[in-house]
């Protein structure tokens, strides 16, 4: 017999910060494989205790009882000023702890995040995600995203060494 989960998402609280902080490790360890050029740990992507005191951001955790499992954050960025929309929220952040993975938890996280974001009056969301993430492209064109501008990396040393 499966056990009926009962997922709630809410604004993140600074005492989860540990959780979080967990959380953010998870994402660096999963990215390493995608991205060679990362320094050694310790290092971190994310002020989260900033981004949740912050009013131009929301950070979002999805619950399973009490126990954390999910996080993504939307953040109003200034926008080129080429650009139609002076603002964009910018979205990171998400995991999923591996248990529950598959489930649609971080749908319903971005999900929220753009309501978020179009109760701002935004119109354009953007995020991040590497290029060889197939995984992750399928799940965000499967929300709507869809590829913009590719950015490319050459690092000379890694060449070399290959040659």
């Amino acid at each position: 017999m499966n056990k009926q989960i009962d997922i709630i998402v809410r604004e993140a609280r600074l005492e989860e910060l540990p959780d979080l902080k967990a959380f953010e490790q998870e994402i660096i360890r999963y990215e390493r494989s995608f991205a060679p050029q990362l320094k050694e740990d310790p290092i971190t992507y994310y002020d989260i205790k900033e981004l949740i005191q912050r009013d131009d951001a929301q950070v979002l955790v999805a619950v399973d009882g009490n126990k954390i499992i999910a996080s993504g954050y939307a953040l109003v960025k200034k926008s080129e000023p080429y650009f139609r929309s002076e603002q964009y929220a910018y979205l990171g952040f998400m995991f999923v702890a591996p248990k529950y993975r598959g489930q649609g938890i971080n749908g319903v996280i971005n999900q929220n995040l753009i309501v978020w974001a179009k109760e701002r009056g935004l119109s354009e969301i953007q995020l991040e995600v590497y290029a060889s993430n197939d995984s992750a492209i399928r799940a965000y064109r499967k929300m709507g995203f869809q590829p913009n501008i590719l950015n490319m990396r050459l690092n000379i040393e890694e060449i070399e060494s290959k040659s």
